[in-house]
């Protein structure tokens, strides 16, 4: 399936039915008086926050959602159905705007959540309504009320507990698939992965959500390569897998380098970024010597000031203890 975070639609809730002009009739009833049944409610357009979906793909075909219309009021004083509600079911962490004014509506984090976008057009009520004492046969019914139509503007980022994020090929995608169940596109180019894979991992009876983030390079803040499409992603996860890939690499300053320029371009999308606890792993070490990661890892270490794991997704080596890491950070935060 096709990931799409970002879609622009339009909601419009039901018209409310006609009230109904009727009179009584039967037989040895003269003067029945008036009996027309009220309109039924249109339907509203409500949002439900589903944590089977993780993607909008869903909303690119149609871009109009409508509620129906309430049903007509009837006679012996029978009110009419209301109409069906429009339900549209978006992933966790959707968020909606109204599109022209940019206000946000609503978040919807939590499975379950609903948010009424449009509320249906309140039904018209019928000739019975209208009998007084002074005006014993009214001859007229209200209209139904019009439903409302918002454009509307859904975006989506990710719920997930930890990112892993990285240059192109830092190995983020074999390592979720090595940490969960998780099986994404895994090739030897730039931009394998075209967009953020979820992963389930558990570590004994306890379970987290990781993203494995595409690659970002310099100037992914204005947009080069998969730019800020995927930098939002970062923001709802309480920490960080920052992967290098060391094995590319013959002097140690070059790491450090490939570490900053993620690094920078966090800070220029946002600043809050860099508060996220982080672990910083060197990746692809089943290709090099004991003395490269040492080296490598040293180096690293003196300049961050923390402890620095080196680990491989294919070998399998230090990935349980990376497992245990992203569980006490996340608890941690």
């Amino acid at each position: 399936m096709r990931f799409i975070d970002e879609v622009e639609i339009i909601v419009v809730s039901g018209t409310g039915g006609e009230g109904c002009v009727g009179w009584r009739r039967e037989k040895y009833v003269p003067r029945g008086g008036p009996d027309g049944g009220n309109g039924g409610q249109g339907g509203n357009v409500i949002f439900v926050a589903d944590e089977n979906f993780n993607t909008l793909m869903h909303f690119r075909g149609p871009k109009v959602f409508r509620g129906e219309e309430g049903v007509k009021g009837g006679g012996s004083c029978m009110d009419g159905a209301a109409g069906a509600p429009a339900i549209l079911k978006v992933p966790l962490g959707t968020l909606i705007y109204h599109r022209e004014t940019g206000d946000l509506l609503a978040d919807l984090s939590t499975h379950g959540q609903e948010y009424v976008a449009a509320e249906g057009g309140r039904g018209g009520l019928g000739n019975a309504f209208f009998q007084t004492s002074t005006n014993r046969a009214p001859y007229f019914a209200q209209k139904g009320e019009p439903g409302v139509e918002i454009p509307m503007r859904l975006e989506l980022k990710l719920l997930a507990d930890i990112a892993l994020i990285g240059l192109p090929n830092a190995g983020k995608s074999t390592m979720i698939s090595a940490i969960s169940a998780a099986r994404p596109k895994i090739a030897d180019y730039p931009f394998t992965t075209l967009e953020p894979n979820l992963g389930v991992v558990q570590v004994g009876d306890k379970t987290f959500v990781v993203a494995d983030i595409p690659g970002l390079i310099e100037g992914a803040a204005e947009g080069k390569g998969l730019g800020v499409a995927f930098l939002k992603h970062i923001e709802r996860t309480s920490a960080l897998v920052h992967l290098i890939d060391c094995s590319m690499f013959l002097e140690e300053y070059e790491v450090m380098e490939a570490y900053s320029t993620i690094r920078e371009e966090m800070e220029k999308y946002d600043t809050d970024l860099l508060n996220k606890r982080e672990i910083v792993c060197l990746t692809k070490i089943d290709a090099m010597t004991e003395e490269e990661i040492e080296k490598f890892r040293s180096f690293m270490e003196a300049n961050l000031d923390r402890k620095v794991l080196p680990v491989s997704a294919v070998s399998g080596r230090n990935v349980d203890l990376l497992k245990q890491l992203m569980l006490k950070t996340k608890e941690q935060v």
